[in-house]
């Protein structure tokens, strides 16, 4: 099945990045997305899903996560308590089995796009544990003896903000792409998607000073372009004036976010 995946109203995608979309599903690949955060990574799979018009599924990665939970789970506890006050269907083992969002994936109907984000929360096993379900697109349900087996090969996203190293075999099964973080140019075709009507001076002074301020190599947390976006809505909002932008720093605490980079910007900026 050919993909064809393009930047849509609310996502702008370099020529890259739906370059590598579309090779991942042609080679029925995992996508491996890294990036700093705030340039898009979990807002892609979105995007894939809305210009492809097919159902999202998202499996969020916590540091207690683990496969199985993506796979199946089998509810011991709520079948032990049926059993003991009598509740018909006990023996029925696959009434206590629910699907895990890989195995939702899997026994869809339709194709779907599956998000797994953030995986690198995980611990170290945690990639390996899910090598052959990934190649095999399959699974198997001891409890029941069913094997659960993908009608549509799904369209698989992992982002990752490279918090651990990845295994190397985990890495060889996917395509990877890292996600530069926007120039000027795209980000202001970004921002407009957002603010259409935008007046242009303000944009363009603000852009001036959020990319100073990203410039500030001593920054422990760079602002994203959530934040910019963020700060942009608040300026418009506050209605401030563009030409006192650099010098005022209006609603600062909306693009800056811990208090030593507050200290660092508010000197280099003055």
């Amino acid at each position: 099945m050919k993909t064809n995946f393009k930047s849509t109203g609310e996502y702008i995608a370099s020529e890259e990045l739906m370059a590598s979309v579309n090779i991942a599903a042609a080679l029925e690949k995992p996508l491996l997305i890294k990036g700093e955060p705030g340039t898009g990574k979990t807002m892609l799979a979105k995007a894939v899903s809305e210009a492809l018009g097919k159902k999202l599924i998202v499996w969020n990665i916590k540091s207690t996560t683990k496969a199985q939970e993506g796979l199946y789970t089998y509810d011991t506890i709520q079948r032990l308590y049926d059993g003991q006050f009598g509740n018909e269907g006990v023996d029925d083992i696959a009434r206590y089995i629910k699907l895990g969002k890989l195995g939702e994936a899997f026994d869809s109907e339709d194709q779907v796009v599956l998000l797994i984000d953030e995986i690198d929360k995980a611990d170290l096993e945690f990639p390996n544990d899910l090598l052959w379900e990934l190649d095999q697109m399959e699974f198997y349900i001891y409890e029941t003896k069913r094997t659960v087996k993908a009608k549509h090969r799904p369209i698989v996203i992992i982002t990752s903000n490279a918090e651990k190293e990845l295994p190397d075999a985990f890495l060889r099964r996917c395509i990877f792409h890292y996600i530069d973080f926007p120039d000027e140019a795209l980000m202001e075709e970004i921002v407009k998607t957002h603010f259409p009507d935008i007046e242009e001076t303000l944009l363009k002074n603000a852009m001036q000073v959020f990319y100073e301020i990203r410039s500030y190599s001593q920054l422990r947390k760079k602002p994203a372009t959530s934040e910019l976006i963020d700060w942009l809505n608040a300026m418009m909002i506050g209605g401030v004036n563009p030409e006192k932008i650099k010098a005022e720093l209006p609603f600062v605490g909306v693009l800056i976010k811990k208090d030593e980079d507050l200290d660092i910007v508010r000197k280099r900026v003055d």
